[in-house]
């Protein structure tokens, strides 16, 4: 049925001349385009991207100090086939010695993080209180060495007896510590001055120190003349042929020993310990680590400090002594630092100054057994000044505290002067000065070990009373008026 509605004609049809329409090329190949929007040729590349494969591996530096080298794998094997694991640590060795230092970086967590655990079968224990040892099967009953410890007093020859069983454990066959005795320092290598000669001990400057060590090594001659006699028996002279090898065994426990509580089963005793691996941590007055028994599976954990932020390459250490002076630490481990925050100075005057004017100075802040650096509240010069030896002037320095009554800046200028001279005068009364000793260790490099740690010993003690008078001539100068 056709539509009523008309359809419109297209207009060619009603146009007597029609013009003829170009096509539209742009709407046929949308990728021509004007000249304005003119499409570039393209280019094909035939160069082949780098194969990572043959690409030299990039140079990173190490963390580590130059001198370090890694500690051979058998270090390593001995242990951890004895249960003993090291959590991102690489153990290292240096000029001085073994040290511990971390393979990664280690955030700040509010608990603390354990890098080593070692287990009691692999330590030397032996226990202040009877029973005296908690693994009795490392010295068969009837063995000589039993009868020789036993007669010895455990509170008082705790070494002694340590390096009996030191020198036993040497000795067992197929024992653990004949492995790990070859990576401990050699008589040589000591710097125990129970193994220091009589012109070493003179170095010292020191006369009360130079009489401990010489009572401690006749000490140790009389034990071992003593149980080492002609008539001994053949299992024990063995075991010490002669009195330096018994002298060297009671260096390294001195030196490598720890003393805490442990806890086995019911049982709770104050032990000393030789830990293995453990003993590589080196010394520090502001340690980042701590020691840590796990009573449950008998394992003895170094851990990290809570809060601490631990960089790759940062050195692991601990605090040996708690409260001690360079004395002790000389005495019993056989080095000195001349920053440590507990040394002390012995003044005979009568001057004193202000100390809470002295802490403030330096913002210094805590009790006195507990004196920190405050640096938050220090500038950059303070920062770089402030050290241990300036805590110790603290806890040293004579001093008054009356909280009524405010130092007279005067008053506090004449006794800090005093104070500087007493220190000059302790200077001038030593045989050598602090560059003169410093010319020794750097003109004589291949010097003796225990003669070394002498020299270094006096040095430190004249560094010590030098940063002493810099630190009053510093409180001089920033005195409030």
């Amino acid at each position: 049925m056709a539509s009523p509605l008309a359809l419109p004609a297209p207009v060619s049809l009603l146009s007597s001349n029609p013009t003829p329409r170009s096509p539209d090329l742009t709407r046929r190949h949308p990728l021509v385009r004007t000249r304005r929007n003119a499409v570039l040729p393209l280019r094909a590349s035939t160069s082949l991207p780098p194969f990572k494969l043959f690409e030299p591996p990039p140079v990173v530096a190490s963390p580590f100090l130059p001198d370090l080298e890694p500690a051979d794998p058998d270090f390593y094997k001995i242990g951890y086939a004895r249960s003993f694991r090291a959590y991102g640590i690489d153990f290292m060795e240096g000029p001085n010695g073994f040290g511990v230092y971390a393979s990664r970086d280690v955030e700040p967590l509010r608990r603390a993080r354990m890098i080593m655990e070692i287990p009691l079968e692999l330590m030397l224990t032996i226990s202040q209180k009877l029973p005296w040892m908690f693994y009795p099967d490392i010295i068969p009953i009837g063995h000589p060495i039993f009868d020789i410890i036993n007669s010895t007093d455990p509170e008082k020859d705790w070494d002694l007896r340590l390096a009996c069983l030191l020198l036993f454990a040497f000795d067992v066959q197929g024992n653990f510590w004949q492995l790990y005795g070859d990576f401990l320092p050699s008589a040589d290598e000591c710097t125990s001055l129970l193994l220091a000669e009589k012109g070493d001990l003179l170095e010292l400057q020191d006369p009360d120190l130079v009489s401990k060590m010489k009572h401690q090594h006749q000490r140790a001659i009389e034990f071992w003349e003593k149980n080492w006699h002609h008539a001994a028996p053949l299992k024990i002279m063995r075991l010490s042929q002669d009195p330096e090898r018994f002298l060297w065994a009671l260096s390294i426990a001195q030196s490598r020993s720890i003393s805490m509580q442990i806890r086995i089963g019911a049982l709770v005793q104050n032990a000393n310990m030789i830990v293995p691996y453990a003993d590589m941590l080196n010394h520090s007055f502001q340690p980042n680590c701590f020691l840590h028994w796990r009573f449950k599976d008998r394992m003895l954990e170094v851990m990290i400090n809570a809060g601490q932020r631990i960089k790759k390459g940062d050195e692991m250490t601990l605090n040996y002594m708690h409260g001690e002076k360079n004395n002790m630490f000389m005495e019993r481990y056989g080095f000195s630092s001349p920053t440590n925050p507990c040394d002390v100075i012995n003044f005979s005057g009568n001057a004193k100054i202000h100390r809470d004017s002295f802490l403030s100075v330096f913002n210094i802040s805590g009790l006195p057994e507990e004196f920190y650096h405050n640096s938050l509240l220090s500038r950059g010069e303070d920062s770089n000044f402030v050290d241990g030896a300036v805590i110790a002037a603290a806890r040293a320095l004579p001093s008054w505290s009356d909280r009524d009554m405010p130092p007279v800046p005067s008053v506090e200028r004449r006794a800090a002067r005093e104070l500087q001279e007493e220190c000059r005068q302790m200077l001038a009364s030593l045989p050598t000065t602090s560059h003169e000793d410093q010319q020794i260790l750097d003109s004589n490099p291949e010097v003796r070990r225990t003669r070394e740690a002498a020299i270094k010993y006096r040095l430190h003690r004249k560094l010590l009373i030098g940063k002493v008078i810099q630190a009053l001539e510093m409180y001089q100068e920033r005195i409030l008026f």
